[in-house]
């Protein structure tokens, strides 16, 4: 499928969902499945047709590195289950933008580079507005029925891996290093997720993006919260 015909078909899919508070999008999948690209394309997508979009990401909402490595900087249970702050996440983004929400929100409350939190005024949601979040590990049951859409991107571990080495070699500082990341932490860390949630059957939507110019929509399961 072409790539503007995927994002013109979501953005339309997610624009017929009107509730009187917006519409919370999940954008799941593993590192580096392609989860950020995809929700910064949708963004003119949504706005062409109306609807003002709020972008945020799992990464405003992570742990201290005291909490994150607790169990050890390599430890895949670590990885799923310390990372980031739900809690955090449900009360200052997800729930003021549900149904008996405030509309007041903050897109971040950490910094994880600096290992800091992040102190700014809410802002004012429009009621019409879509929230585009994307992140590992969102179609967990922490969060269920917070997401009123939810896509899983795609894509193979060996594919992810590739990308990785390329897109995380200034991050870990070595190809080694992202590869002994990747294979001790990350993909482990994503197996038991697949294991213990099943994301691929919670999704609206899982597409398959192991060749980015031409994603595929393998299979979609609408699960609209009201």
């Amino acid at each position: 499928m072409n790539r503007s015909v995927l994002l013109r078909e979501l953005a339309t899919r997610i624009t017929q969902i009107e509730w009187t508070h917006p519409v919370r999008v999940a954008i799941d999948g593993v590192d580096a499945a392609g989860k950020t690209t995809l929700a910064e394309e949708l963004v003119p997508y949504l706005e062409s047709m109306h609807r003002p979009v709020i972008r945020a990401s799992i990464d405003g909402f992570h742990n201290p590195a005291s909490v994150r490595y607790a169990r050890g900087k390599l430890s895949p249970q670590g990885y799923y289950l310390d990372s980031f702050n739900y809690n955090a996440l449900l009360k200052f983004l997800l729930d003021p933008l549900g149904p008996a929400g405030t509309l007041k929100y903050a897109p971040q409350v950490f910094d994880y580079r600096a290992d800091r939190e992040i102190h700014h005024q809410l802002i004012s949601a429009a009621p019409n507005a879509v929230l585009l979040f994307d992140g590992v590990f969102l179609l967990r049951p922490e969060l269920a029925g917070h997401w009123d859409f939810s896509v899983f991107v795609d894509a193979t571990f060996e594919v992810t891996l590739e990308r990785a080495r390329e897109r995380d070699l200034n991050l870990f500082g070595s190809d080694d290093d992202v590869l002994r990341q990747y294979e001790q932490r990350y993909t482990p860390g994503q197996k038991k997720y697949f294991v213990e949630c099943q994301p691929k059957g919670r999704a609206s939507v899982i597409i398959d993006n192991n060749d980015p110019n031409n994603p595929v929509i393998v299979t979609t399961s609408i699960q609209l919260n009201p």
